[in-house]
């Protein structure tokens, strides 16, 4: 993980602002959320915050460009149209006065609208308006600059978004099948992924590459650290030893766990200041139904 800055609380000038806009029903197999991140600061300063590992999501930003790493690449400038793969490690972001449309992309989303296995963009991230994948999405940066009516704005996007389906490739209803399993709390192992998808092990292994980014017994263990992160984000008085998941042995195991997905300890975590993502969990919890995208439940 690249050196950051020492943990300090955000000045109270600074304000974070996330909503979360429902999409339609045609949408909801391939897109979990529309939102809209707004941060105001005084001018020179910046917020920090870790993404938690989850599925794909695009952004766009006017303002200030974010600074952004995921695990322990450099930091680097964001381009104003960022597409992300499905992420495994935390991505470390930095933000000035700017606004960040964005829209959480599904596995079945990505198969969808995505002409690219999604391992081939698993913990990076990509200009999408140079990236060929990316070329009919691009428009909407365009598209979203002049608009301040925000529910309009988040209409735009579910339309735009809405009009793909008519020349998108056919659903795949093996990788529903899986996402659900996927989100299954009881969920616990390669042979029970296999058994509920009445696949072989070999057949998981090459869908969860293709579809999810990352081989079925890492999904499993980000599924399982997640539920526990999930928990703290929404109570941060608990214990971490009350939000472990019950498939964890014993908490030296959570750590690690925490360690490979967070990049720091779970004490470090709990330590640092969560602008924006500690009031998106509950925005996105009572909107979605989850704290957090990779919890998040697929329509189907």
């Amino acid at each position: 993980m690249p050196q950051r800055d020492t943990p300090s609380e955000p000045r109270s000038s600074a304000s974070v602002a996330t909503r979360f806009f429902p999409v339609s029903a045609a949408l909801r197999p391939y897109v979990s959320t529309i939102y809209l991140t707004e941060v105001a600061v005084p001018r020179g300063d910046r917020v920090e915050d870790y993404l938690h590992p989850e599925w794909a999501n695009l952004r766009f930003f006017e303002g200030d460009p974010p600074l952004a790493s995921i695990g322990a690449d450099a930091v680097l400038e964001a381009p104003r149209f960022i597409a992300t793969g499905p992420t495994s490690k935390a991505c470390y972001f930095s933000a000035g006065n700017m606004r960040a449309w964005g829209i959480g992309v599904l596995p079945m989303g990505w198969a969808k609208f995505i002409p690219l296995p999604a391992e081939a963009l698993a913990d990076r991230f990509t200009d999408g308006k140079t990236h060929p994948a990316f070329v009919r999405l691009a428009p909407l940066a365009d598209a979203l600059r002049p608009m301040n009516d925000v529910e309009a704005a988040a209409g735009l996007i579910d339309d735009y978004f809405s009009r793909l389906l008519a020349d998108a490739p056919p659903d795949d209803p093996a990788i529903l099948a899986a996402h659900v399993a996927l989100v299954d709390d009881e969920l616990a192992s390669v042979a029970g992924f296999a058994e509920k998808l009445s696949m072989s092990e070999r057949s998981v292994e090459r869908l969860s590459h293709r579809a999810f980014g990352f081989p079925p017994k890492l999904l499993l263990r980000r599924q399982r650290f997640l539920r526990s992160l999930g928990r703290f984000m929404l109570d941060p008085s608990m214990a971490w030893i009350d939000t472990m998941d019950h498939h964890y042995y014993d908490q030296a195991q959570f750590t690690r766990d925490f360690q490979r997905f967070m990049g720091m300890s779970p004490r470090d975590y709990a330590a640092r200041p969560k602008p924006i993502l500690g009031s998106a969990a509950f925005a996105r919890a009572a909107a979605a139904g989850a704290a957090m995208q990779g919890l998040h439940k697929p329509a189907g």
